[in-house]
């Protein structure tokens, strides 16, 4: 088929590089604008940038996508489909009748369940032990589209966020491949998604990492994972910022507390009192300005002892 592929960030890439190899003419990749980053300011590519300049594809970075140039470059294209993953802005209506067999759009969850800009962080806030990927055509809404195919992978217990999104990619390349197979057979018939089954999750926002002592450890636990590497977690001990890179739920442990209270700081981490009686295990911390260490080498260098309180 012929294809124009609209990604940004390194999930896409697992896409790109598989319908290239399945033999489909990739005619254009659109992506992002170069943006600012660092502490300097210098300006990066997105990650989809290198890897279409590696494979030898015509690139476009737009910084409109309504504008009647992009369209006219898109109708005189004519592509069979676009495929969208990841691409991080919405694509304009007039351009979707464009493809002969619509836009494709790869999206990280079992849809109609966390439609939204969070769904892989969204499963594991949740404490979900399954998620998936799934294919859909695009229209006006916000993942609202008809669904093509989808596929279920687990959960790992302790899997966090970049791990699952990582795997994600992959199983969601795989899937787009069929997918276009599919809609070159015609095999691949798209279901309306149920409306009644739908959640939306949240964009993530720095203030959901502060730390809530009050929740129960497993939920402290699940934002640990989701929230790496952004927006972390992060405490107050001794009227400066912690952060959290490590947490698990400990062992529980007869006693009323407050939440947030040191219960025991041992080799194996600080154990801290959380909401309903349950305890949370810290297993890594980090000082704002400093590297990153293991609870026991910050137990050891700060003495912490039980009955403080990280707040």
């Amino acid at each position: 088929m012929r294809l124009v592929f609209f990604g940004t960030p390194d999930f896409a890439i697992p896409s790109l590089e598989a319908i290239v190899a399945a033999g489909h003419e990739v005619l254009l990749v659109v992506t992002r604008p170069d943006q600012p980053a660092g502490r300097h300011l210098r300006v990066t590519a997105p990650p989809v940038v290198d890897v279409a300049r590696r494979m030898g594809l015509s690139l476009a970075q737009p910084e409109k996508l309504g504008v009647d140039q992009f369209g006219s470059r898109m109708r005189a294209l004519a592509p069979d489909a676009a495929v969208v993953v990841a691409f991080g802005r919405f694509i304009p209506s007039r351009l979707l009748g464009i493809p002969r067999h619509g836009f494709v759009n790869l999206h990280p969850s079992l849809l109609p369940r966390y439609r939204g800009p969070s769904p892989i962080e969204s499963a594991i806030l949740a404490g979900d032990s399954e998620t998936g990927v799934t294919t859909m055509l695009l229209n006006e809404g916000m993942d609202t589209g008809p669904i093509l195919l989808q596929r279920e992978t687990p959960i790992g217990p302790r899997e966090h966020a970049p791990e699952l999104e990582a795997r994600l990619a992959r199983l969601g390349a795989e899937l787009m491949v069929e997918t276009l197979a599919g809609l070159q057979s015609g095999s691949a018939v798209p279901k309306p998604q149920d409306d009644r089954l739908a959640t939306v999750t949240a964009k993530l926002e720095r203030r959901m990492g502060r730390i809530d002592w009050e929740m129960a450890a497993i939920e402290l636990t699940n934002r640990c994972r989701a929230f790496d590497p952004w927006p972390g977690l992060f405490a107050n001990f001794r009227g400066a910022r912690l952060k959290v890179h490590g947490l698990e739920t400990g062992e529980a442990r007869p006693g009323d507390e407050p939440p947030g209270t040191v219960l025991a700081a041992t080799a194996s981490g600080i154990a801290v009192r959380c909401g309903n009686g349950t305890v949370a295990l810290v297993t890594e911390v980090q000082r704002e300005g400093k590297r990153r260490m293991p609870a026991d080498a910050f137990i050891i260098g700060e003495r912490v002892a039980p009955g403080e309180r990280l707040r």
